[in-house]
């Protein structure tokens, strides 16, 4: 059988193939019921676009990276061995394909933790390997995000810079979100509140550790016992332990993210306290780790998905208008209440 071709869609939508062929090869200005009609027609005969004539076309190679810029050595930060079995990863995936895939555009994974390998690949973005790029920074003395804004890529980061840089960014309202958990366990009447923060360097933990005290200072308690996590389930059980020892009576804990909540949740059951009866735990993600928990966690809404998919959309502005402005767009989270507080 021979393979369906642009006159074919063209006849099956009942539009011209000039149409067509600014559809498929992602031309703007194009009436947006035309365009979904022109989609439907590919799906229903089984179009496939020549990705090299499309490139020729507009000069692009129709694809997005998604960026995971790592720390150069691994050895003490076992955030990143773990970091792609983290439902975070997922969800930020699943979020940029909801933009990329109606448009025909392809994903490409790109992970860098060398001076050279970033260096290597802002040389490759900018002879257009990729089009644009949606960027997670996982260490703190990141020099990927400056180097893509002074070379002028199309980028967008999913949480903000450690360190003031002009690069857009979409992030979300952590410490608000952190002060939504404290007002909840102030609310419960819970006296001895600690705290399991993510790790010191993470402007994500920053904020909610900042958060969580500055609301737990509104409300008389001058000071919040913490045990730092690195994120993963591993240090949440190890930092529970430690803040038992530390605080026997605690009676409830804001832990910084998910996974380490569920690992809290282990620990307390390995020192025989009931949740919620003898301590309340409040997560932050609402992943799907705070479904799987037993029992499911309370925890503070984060829209990884939406924030991926709006980075993603930025990315696709800004490679249509590269003299875009930076800018920031910052989500707000909401409390999510199940059994655990």
């Amino acid at each position: 059988m021979r393979k369906p071709t642009l006159e074919d869609v063209a006849r099956e939508a009942g539009v011209s193939r000039a149409t067509v062929s600014r559809v498929v090869n992602g031309i703007r200005n194009v009436d947006p019921k035309l365009d979904e009609i022109v989609w439907r027609a590919v799906t229903k005969i089984g179009y496939v676009p020549n990705r090299a004539a499309r490139s020729l076309v507009t000069r692009r190679s129709g694809t997005v990276a998604l960026v995971v810029s790592d720390s150069e050595s691994h050895d003490d930060d076992p955030f990143m061995s773990q970091f792609f079995s983290d439902p975070y990863f997922g969800r930020v995936v699943g979020g940029i394909m909801s933009v990329l895939r109606p448009a025909g555009i392809q994903l490409g994974l790109q992970l860098v933790g060398t001076t050279e390998a970033r260096t290597r690949l802002v040389g490759d973005l900018g002879q257009g390997q990729a089009d644009g790029a949606v960027v997670l920074s996982l260490h703190p003395n990141d020099t990927l995000p400056r180097q893509l804004s002074d070379a002028g890529i199309a980028a967008v980061m999913v949480g903000r810079p450690a360190e003031p840089t002009p690069i857009s960014y979409v992030d979300l309202a952590n410490d608000t979100g952190a002060a939504l958990a404290a007002e909840h366990l102030v609310g419960l009447g819970r006296g001895t509140i600690g705290m399991v923060t993510g790790p010191a360097h993470a402007p994500a933990a920053q904020d909610r550790d900042e958060g969580f005290r500055r609301a737990m200072a509104r409300h008389g308690h001058a000071f919040v016992p913490a045990v730092e996590g690195n994120f993963t389930h591993d240090s949440g059980e190890k930092a529970m332990h430690r803040l038992l020892d530390e605080n026997p009576d605690l009676d409830a804990v804001f832990v910084a993210n998910d996974l380490m909540a569920q690992g809290a949740l282990r620990a307390l059951s390995e020192r025989g306290r009931e949740v919620p009866g003898d301590v309340v735990v409040v997560g932050f993600d609402d992943s799907s780790a705070a479904l799987a928990s037993r029992p499911a966690l309370t925890t503070v809404r984060h829209p990884l998905e939406d924030m991926a998919a709006r980075a993603t959309r930025m990315v696709l502005e800004r490679i249509e208008n590269p003299g875009m402005r930076v800018e920031s767009v910052i989500f707000e989270p909401e409390l999510v209440i199940r059994q655990s507080a």
